[in-house]
């Protein structure tokens, strides 16, 4: 016999009329978790701009040299609305883009091929040895001296740094592949270059992919110090001739806009190694 507190069928019609309701609750679930995250990434940058704008009012530090951020702001707009912030950051995109071209173009099939063949290894290893540990702003006067003060000074010491976190990234993608993977195609009787090319650059894509965004930082810092050094444009151009003419707002304007473009770059380069790794399973945060 059936229980007496057995909740009645629920019909079709109910069934239609409840549908929406929970479509409409579970929209509201995402918007709340998008919002939700979006505050709890913001929440720092947001306290760092309150306490730049507070400290400078407070007299915690001199606002002679520490303006408020709502007075760096406008000078940003004004910068680029006259057109010098544009014109200093396609130079600085120019010389950085081209370097960090080069050095993927450059450091990506070199370290494959460390990694994977070991006479290749043991002869160029003890060079990279001497020359990965040399800070590549202490060889600015050399590049500076060999290739003169023009353009290509700089794209040659932007290539120099950031061959290496390209480089020794690939190295070790190549030589952390779980040799599981690799006993197992050869079971199967793939050959070398069929194992390189199914099972060595698909698990090494995304150590690869950290280089490349190590790299990417790089390439900004790197050519804003060469741009300091002796240039008549770019980012480092307009903070240092900010600073030597005591314009403080400007100088700050240049030091937003440099990080307003390695932010943009990093998130670029997340979006291709996202398009790259899609076979990947999501992490979970």
């Amino acid at each position: 016999m059936a229980s007496t507190l057995e909740a009645p069928p629920v019909t079709a019609r109910e069934e239609a009329r409840e549908r929406p309701r929970r479509g409409f609750g579970g929209a509201v679930g995402v918007v709340a978790r998008a919002l939700a995250l979006t505050g709890r990434r913001t929440i720092a940058i947001i306290a760092f701009l309150a306490l730049w704008e507070l400290a400078p009012r407070a007299g915690m530090v001199d606002r002679t040299f520490l303006p408020p951020v709502s007075e760096v702001a406008p000078t940003l707009w004004d910068l680029a609305r006259n057109g010098q912030l544009w014109s200093n950051t396609e130079a600085s995109l120019i010389r950085s883009l081209t370097g960090f071209a080069l050095a993927i173009v450059f450091a990506v099939p070199l370290g494959l091929l460390i990694g994977w063949y070991r006479p290749v290894s043991d002869l160029l290893g003890p060079l990279l040895e001497v020359f990965r540990n040399t800070a590549a702003i202490a060889l600015l006067p050399v590049f500076i001296l060999i290739l003169g003060i023009g353009e290509t000074s700089k794209v040659s010491i932007v290539l120099y740094a950031c061959t290496w976190p390209i480089l020794l990234n690939t190295i070790s993608a190549v030589r952390t592949v779980d040799p599981t993977l690799i006993k197992s195609a050869r079971s199967l009787g793939l050959p070398a270059p069929r194992i390189f090319q199914k099972v060595i650059l698909p698990a090494a894509v995304p150590t690869v992919f950290t280089g490349i965004r190590l790299a990417g930082a790089t390439a900004v810092l790197v050519v804003v110090v060469a741009e300091m050094v002796g240039a008549k444009e770019g980012l480092g151009y307009l903070i240092n001739a900010s600073q030597q003419n005591f314009a403080i707002n400007e100088m700050y304007a240049g030091i937003i806009a440099i990080a307003l473009l390695g932010l943009v770059f990093n998130q670029l380069l997340v979006l291709v190694e996202r398009r790259f790794t899609r076979w990947q399973p999501p992490v979970q945060r």
